[in-house]
C-alpha cells in the first residue's frame, strides 16, 4: 500500500471526520504544531538518562495523538465516539509530577539556561514547541470550539517538559561529579596517594 494518496496535492489535506481544509488553514497549523512537538518530545527521550523520564514521555506522546486527533476533527462527536479525549485527570497528572519534581529538584531563582545536557536542551526544544502550539491553539479557538481541557493540558504540557529538563540535567551533573570523584580517587590509588 502506497503512503501517498495524491488527494492533498491541489492544497488541501483531510480531516479524522472525513472533512477537507486548505493545509494552511489555523486547524492544520495547530494539529502540524504538535506533531512537531511530539517528534522533538521523540527526540529527547533517546537523550535521558533518567528510566522514569523516558516513560513519562512515551505516555505524553500517545496523549498528543489524542490532542492532535481532536483538533483535526471538525465534528468533535465523531472524534469522541472513536477515540479517548484529554481528561481532567490527564492535566491532574500532569501537575503532581510537576509538583513532585519541583520538591526533589534544587530551588532556582532566576531564569536558567535551556538545557546543560544533551537531554536538557532537547526537552527545552521540545518545550518551546509546546508553547508555540499552545499559542496556536489558543488562536485556533478564536475560530473553532476548543474544550477548556485541551488548553489547560497544552499549557501544563511545557511545564512538564520544563521540569524533566531540569530533571535530567541534575541527574546527569550529578552523574559526572560522582564520575569525577570516582576517578579521582582510582587516580590518587594509582600514585599511590592514599
Amino acid at each position: 500500500m502506497s503512503i501517498y494518496t495524491k488527494t492533498g496535492d491541489k492544497g488541501t489535506t483531510g480531516l479524522f471526520d472525513g472533512g477537507r481544509v486548505a493545509k494552511y488553514s489555523e486547524r492544520v497549523e495547530t494539529y502540524g504544531t504538535f506533531d512537531e512537538c511530539n517528534a522533538q518530545i521523540s527526540f529527547a527521550e533517546k537523550f535521558c538518562k533518567v528510566p522514569r523520564n523516558k516513560d513519562l514521555l512515551k505516555k505524553i506522546q500517545n496523549k498528543l495523538f489524542l490532542v492532535g486527533g481532536e483538533i483535526a476533527t471538525e465534528d468533535p462527536t465523531k472524534f469522541y465516539a472513536a477515540s479517548q479525549v484529554i481528561s481532567e485527570m490527564d492535566t491532574t497528572e500532569l501537575e503532581s509530577i510537576i509538583d513532585e519534581y519541583t520538591a526533589m529538584l534544587p530551588e532556582i531563582h532566576s531564569f536558567i539556561l535551556p538545557g546543560v545536557t544533551l537531554a536538557g536542551a532537547q526537552l527545552h526544544v521540545a518545550r518551546t514547541v509546546c508553547r508555540r502550539a499552545e499559542r496556536g491553539l489558543v488562536r485556533f479557538s478564536n475560530e473553532a470550539k476548543v474544550r477548556p481541557e485541551l488548553l489547560r493540558y497544552a499549557n501544563r504540557l511545557s511545564d512538564f517538559l520544563y521540569i524533566l529538563a531540569r530533571s535530567e540535567d541534575n541527574y546527569q551533573v550529578d552523574d559526572d561529579e560522582v564520575d569525577q570523584i570516582v576517578k579521582q580517587y582510582n587516580d590518587a590509588i594509582g600514585n599511590g596517594e592514599e
